[in-house]
């Protein structure tokens, strides 16, 4: 099964992301089918996206998950600033989650040791926590959106608080991702 870690993002946050979606769709003009706007009920932080799992290794990714979690206290990291990967024309508009937050980072590491340890390949680019607005499937749509950012440089939702971390299953069907939690490890209370 395809899996990946993550960091919930509570309800209130996912709402407001949903209106900054609304408001982009609004000022910005491209047509339907060259942006692919994210669920909201599916925004999350991945910090760790591990691909094809075995069933029989999920108990083994479990665990190394909940051992990560027991070692790390609870922070708070900010999510702010709208950006994009893929240069001139954006592939992906996000919103940055713990940019510059050394526990997240921290977190994050100890998570990519552990299944580098596991077996799991280590990613092959440096971690940029953020939550994924759309995917974006034209060049030009990409340019568009990619420019309209700059003008979101100041957004800010304030502080997220990560007490927990979470073991996904992503399924992918034709209207969407489901994702379905295998576990869901408790970080020590500060």
């Amino acid at each position: 099964m395809r899996c990946f870690v993550a960091i919930d993002i509570p309800e209130e946050i996912r709402a407001e992301l949903s209106d900054l979606q609304k408001d982009l769709a609004r000022r910005v003009d491209v047509r339907k089918g060259d942006v692919k706007w994210v669920e909201p009920e599916s925004m999350h932080l991945t910090l760790k996206f591990l691909g094809e799992v075995p069933d029989n290794q999920i108990v083994d990714v479990c665990q190394i998950v909940e051992n990560v979690a027991a070692r790390h206290k609870a922070f708070d990291f900010p999510v702010r600033t709208v950006g994009s990967f893929g240069g001139r024309s954006a592939r992906v508009l996000w919103v940055g989650a713990g940019l510059d937050c050394p526990e997240l980072l921290k977190l994050q590491q100890d998570l990519e040791e552990e299944f580098a340890q596991g077996g799991w390949p280590p990613e092959g680019r440096q971690f940029s926590g953020h939550l994924t607005l759309c995917r974006i499937r034209n060049v030009k749509a990409g340019e568009k959106l990619a420019d309209m950012a700059k003008q979101y440089t100041d957004y800010d939702l304030g502080a997220v608080r990560a007490a927990s971390i979470c073991v996904y299953e992503s399924q992918l069907e034709r209207q969407g991702p489901i994702y379905t939690r295998l576990g869901h490890y408790v970080l020590q209370a500060d």
